[in-house]
C-alpha cells in the first residue's frame, strides 16, 4: 500500500489556520483522498492534556526549555498513535501545525537554540517530515487584532508584537529555505483569493 501525504498548516495567530484547513480538507475529501485531520499540540487525549498545560495561563512562569520538551512530548505520542498509522494505511494527514511551529515558536519567537530543536525533531520524528506545509503570512498586528475578536486569548497569543515578529520572521526563513516544501501564502488577501492560491498549490501536488 501506498504512503499517505502528510500536510501541515501554520502561520501566526489570525491567519485563517481553521478556515483554510477546512478548504483543504473539504478539497482533498472531493478528490477521493481519505484525510485524518489533526492538530498540535494535542491530536491524542494525552497530547490534548499536554496541549492544556502550555496554552494555559498561570501564575507560574513556564521554562522555556519545559515549554519546548512538552512540546515534543506531545508530538512523540501524536505521531505514534495518530500520524504515522494513518500514513502508513495510506490516508493523507492535515495537521494544524507540527514541527515549524516549533521553529518558528519556540526557535525564534523565544530565541531557544536551533540545533536543540533539530536533536529532538531527530529523536522524536526520525526522517518523517510533511509533504507540504501551507505557510499563511499575515501583518502581526493585522492578525493579532484578529485573534482577539475570537475571545480571550491563550498564553501563547498573549504575547508580544516583538515575539510574534520573530515568529512569523522564523516562518517566512524556513519557507524561503526550502521553496520545494514550503508554499507561503499571503493571507492578507480576501478569502476568496487565499483560497485560489492554496487550491493552485494542491493541485500542483496532486499533479
Amino acid at each position: 500500500m501506498q504512503r499517505g501525504k502528510f500536510l501541515t498548516i501554520e502561520g501566526t495567530e489570525g491567519v485563517g489556520k481553521s478556515t483554510n484547513l477546512a478548504f483543504v480538507r473539504d478539497w482533498l475529501t472531493a478528490r477521493g483522498v481519505e484525510v485524518v485531520v489533526t492538530r498540535e499540540p494535542g491530536g491524542t487525549p494525552l497530547a490534548e492534556e499536554v496541549r492544556g498545560l502550555l496554552l494555559s495561563k498561570r501564575e507560574e512562569a513556564v521554562d522555556e526549555t519545559a515549554e519546548l520538551l512538552l512540546v515534543f512530548a506531545a508530538r512523540a505520542q501524536h505521531l505514534a498513535r495518530v500520524i504515522k498509522p494513518a500514513l502508513a494505511r495510506g490516508a493523507w494527514v492535515l495537521s494544524d501545525r507540527f514541527t515549524d511551529a516549533t521553529y518558528a515558536y519556540q526557535g525564534g519567537g523565544r530565541g531557544l537554540s536551533k540545533a536543540t530543536i533539530e536533536q529532538l525533531e531527530q529523536l522524536v520524528q526520525g526522517d518523517l517530515r510533511p509533504d507540504l506545509t501551507l505557510i499563511l503570512d499575515i501583518d502581526v498586528e493585522l492578525g493579532l487584532n484578529r485573534a482577539r475578536q475570537r475571545g480571550e486569548l491563550d498564553r501563547f497569543e498573549s504575547e508580544t508584537i516583538v515575539f510574534f515578529e520573530r515568529v512569523r520572521a522564523a516562518y517566512c526563513q524556513r519557507a524561503n529555505a526550502a521553496p520545494n516544501r514550503y508554499a507561503l501564502v499571503d493571507a492578507g488577501k480576501t478569502l476568496e483569493e487565499v483560497q485560489l492560491e492554496i487550491d493552485q498549490v494542491l493541485t500542483r501536488l496532486i499533479g
